[in-house]
This record gives structure tokens, sequence and C-alpha cells, in this order.
């Protein structure tokens, strides 16, 4: 491997770590949105169930 290889090398993973700083916050953020609307729904699913019980009982 020549130097000009092992300099182009260096400057793709470099590029390539920057990239990944800089989507990392935005994959976490949609991650955690996700999350929180999957629990909202399944509390309102659940509140629905116990009214329906609630009102055959």
């Amino acid at each position: 491997m020549t130097t000009e290889q092992t300099e182009g090398l260096i400057s793709m993973l470099t590029v390539l770590g920057m990239f990944v700083l800089l989507v990392l916050p935005s994959v976490l953020g949609i991650v955690r949105d996700r999350r929180i609307d999957r629990q909202i729904r399944e509390a309102q699913e659940r509140r629905t169930r116990q009214q329906r019980f609630a009102r055959a009982a």
C-alpha cells in the first residue's frame, strides 16, 4: 500500500466517522420518538379495553 493510498483511506475513514457523528443524534431521536409513540398507543388501547370492560360490568 502506498502513502497516497494510506492517506486516502485515512481521509475516507475520517469523513465516514464525521458522518456517523452527525447522523447518530437524529437516528437516536427517531428511535426514541417511535418508542414513545408505541407506549402512548399501548396506553390508549389499555384505556379503551378498561372502559369497555367497565361498561359491560
